[in-house]
């Protein structure tokens, strides 16, 4: 939150997207409050909209859920709007699937070894495309502005289907598993850099029109 001041305040021009999720602060590395193994849905929606509040509040320009909580978006959308941040927009992870390509990232924040049982109650099942469908349409009718596909590559069909029957903003997740396999076949030289551009290039294809990615230093300085 100091961080959210701090850039606020010296560099205006500056657009401040923050992630929601309770999953850094909880000693179990679930993204929600968790009763009898089973994470509670309707509980932790109430302490997201106090942490989005107080992101809008330091001056975060987009509130981005990526706890994948139902409902979610509608009741943070409400909180907003009622504190008056009704400018604030909402980056729903509408569609986050449990995936196995997260592993580098929970190696590197510690969650994996605290992580009791797998999000698989409220993550997506990676085998079903039709629940996209369904998902992007309850953020969309919530309040969603833009929407999310995590992790990326393994799911540029999923991508393409949204762009085809909806009219809103998507993001492509290259997560932490992806960019690994990458840099690491560039480093053992089973790959070459261009792999990197080649794989930024397929989610430009399926139709998103924006990309997360570790490799957005490299291509920025290629770019340049």
């Amino acid at each position: 939150m100091r961080a959210l001041r701090l850039i606020k305040k010296n560099y205006k021009e500056i657009g401040l997207m923050c992630d929601v999720a309770l999953d850094p602060y909880t000693d179990h590395g679930h993204d929600g409050i968790l009763k009898n193994n089973y994470v509670e849905n309707d509980e932790t929606i109430k302490i997201l909209i106090k942490q989005s509040i107080l992101q809008a509040k330091m001056g975060c320009d987009v509130i981005a859920p990526s706890d994948m909580m139902d409902g979610r978006i509608g009741a943070i959308r409400e909180a907003l709007d009622k504190n008056g941040y009704n400018h604030v927009q909402l980056l729903s992870y509408a569609v986050k699937y449990a995936s196995n390509f997260y592993g580098p990232f929970r190696d590197a924040v510690g969650s994996k070894k605290l992580l009791k049982n797998d999000k698989k109650n409220y993550q997506m099942d990676f085998s079903n495309s039709k629940e996209a469908l369904r998902e992007v349409a309850l953020d969309i009718s919530e309040g969603a502005d833009f929407v999310m596909v995590k992790p990326g590559m393994p799911y540029l069909d999923i991508i393409k289907l949204i762009k085809d029957n909806f009219k809103i903003p998507v993001f492509a997740y290259q997560v932490s598993g992806e960019y690994s396999l990458i840099k690491n076949g560039i480093n053992n030289k089973i790959l070459n850099e261009d792999a990197i551009y080649e794989s930024l290039m397929s989610f430009k294809r399926a139709g998103a029109n924006a990309i997360v990615t570790y490799f957005a230093d490299h291509i920025a300085n290629k770019l340049h």
